[in-house]
């Protein structure tokens, strides 16, 4: 059996989702989302949503806590992004993703 620890480390939980159709890497810079795939073609917040997140904590400290968002695009990039979570979360990252949230386009779990 194997244990639930190692069952929902980030490695396990990104191969699910590249199996699952979400294979493109995003990142965010100057409030606007694009893949490391094509750095010209960005999203803003309004055409991106969330279909589903993960938290991870890390072993040795409560305080290092990461995120990992499975996102679909408008034109139907399905990609992950990972971010710290927390006190570390990086403000740019942040501040997309409540924008997001903001515009009711969190959470679409149709991929489950």
């Amino acid at each position: 059996m194997q244990d639930k620890e190692e069952e929902r480390s980030m490695v396990n939980v990104e191969n699910k989702l590249n199996k699952d159709g979400f294979t493109a890497n995003f990142t965010v810079t100057d409030g606007r989302l694009h893949t490391f795939d094509n750095p010209q073609k960005t999203y803003g917040p309004e055409e991106v949503t969330i279909v589903d997140f993960y938290r991870f904590e890390g072993e040795s400290n409560p305080d290092d806590m990461s995120i990992l968002y499975a996102l679909s695009t408008n034109d139907g990039v399905k990609g992950t992004i990972s971010s710290a979570y927390g006190t570390y979360a990086e403000s740019d990252s942040l501040e997309f993703f409540t924008k997001v949230e903001d515009l009711g386009k969190n959470l679409d779990k149709s991929h489950k």
